[in-house]
This record gives C-alpha cells, sequence and structure tokens, in this order.
C-alpha cells in the first residue's frame, strides 16, 4: 500500500506544522485508495461549522464497484481532535495561512490517515530558491558518488 503524496505542496508552500487526521471515507473510497488511485489536484482544507473538510481530492472510482461506487470528488470530513480544530482556526485567521493536504497513508491498525499542514504561499523568488538549493544537492551528491 503506497503512500500518496501531494508533490506540489513543498513547491507552492512553506510548511509550519502538520497535522495527523483520519478520514470519513465509503468502502469503495477504501479500495480504491489502497490501490493508490487519488489525485491532489486543487485539493484544499476547509473549516465548516467546527469541522474540517477536504474538498476536491480526487480518488477514482473502484474498478470493481457497482451501482453503489462513490462520487470521485465528494467533500470528506477529516476527524481531528476539537483542541486541533481551535489551534488551526487561529492560525488560519492570521494572514496568509492556509490548509493543505501534504499525504494519505495508512497506519498499523489499516486506518486511512491524512497529513494536513498549515502553509504560508511561496512568492516567485521563493520558488526559485527552494529549485537552485534542489540542484546544488543533486550536484553534491553526483561529485560526492
Amino acid at each position: 500500500m503506497p503512500d500518496i503524496v501531494n508533490k506540489s505542496v513543498y513547491h507552492e508552500y512553506f510548511i509550519d506544522t502538520k497535522y495527523q487526521a483520519g478520514l470519513v471515507l465509503l468502502g469503495t473510497e477504501v479500495k480504491s485508495l489502497r490501490a493508490g488511485r487519488a489525485s491532489f489536484n486543487d485539493s484544499y482544507c476547509v473549516i465548516y461549522d467546527n469541522e474540517i473538510w477536504i474538498k476536491s481530492l480526487h480518488i477514482a472510482q473502484y474498478s470493481h464497484g457497482t451501482v453503489n461506487n462513490h462520487d470521485p470528488v465528494r467533500d470528506r470530513k477529516l476527524l481531528l481532535q476539537k483542541r486541533e480544530i481551535r489551534k488551526i482556526q487561529s492560525k488560519l485567521k492570521e494572514k496568509g495561512y492556509t490548509l493543505v493536504p501534504i499525504r494519505i497513508s495508512f497506519n498499523d491498525k489499516d486506518f486511512a490517515k491524512i497529513e494536513i499542514g498549515l502553509g504560508k504561499g511561496k512568492k516567485l523568488y521563493d520558488k526559485r530558491e527552494t529549485l537552485k538549493q534542489k540542484d546544488v544537492e543533486r550536484d553534491l551528491k553526483r561529485y560526492l558518488k
């Protein structure tokens, strides 16, 4: 069961704090996640009625599903403790913070977990600097081998 990773999140945001949350899923969604069939394109988290929801997370329909298959881009509820939600709410009120999904994985009890992070958006010059650092590190590794 591979982790499903949002590769663009570290390119787009400076992640300050990370939280581990449970996902409320249907049976066919779990089976699709186990097959690694999910996409984070344009997905984000919102707080509505003191609950955190993830929007536009695409989990492909299960190939062996019946008419009871799930909607691929439905809103899904995240399970966090109330004090964590209050912390996140207070941080989101500050300017520039957003709540983004980072990774979906399964824990040792086979529950689907999602890692979400509080991040500040990067400016264009920050993104360029990050790319430069990656190039330098790659060149160093190549040189040392």
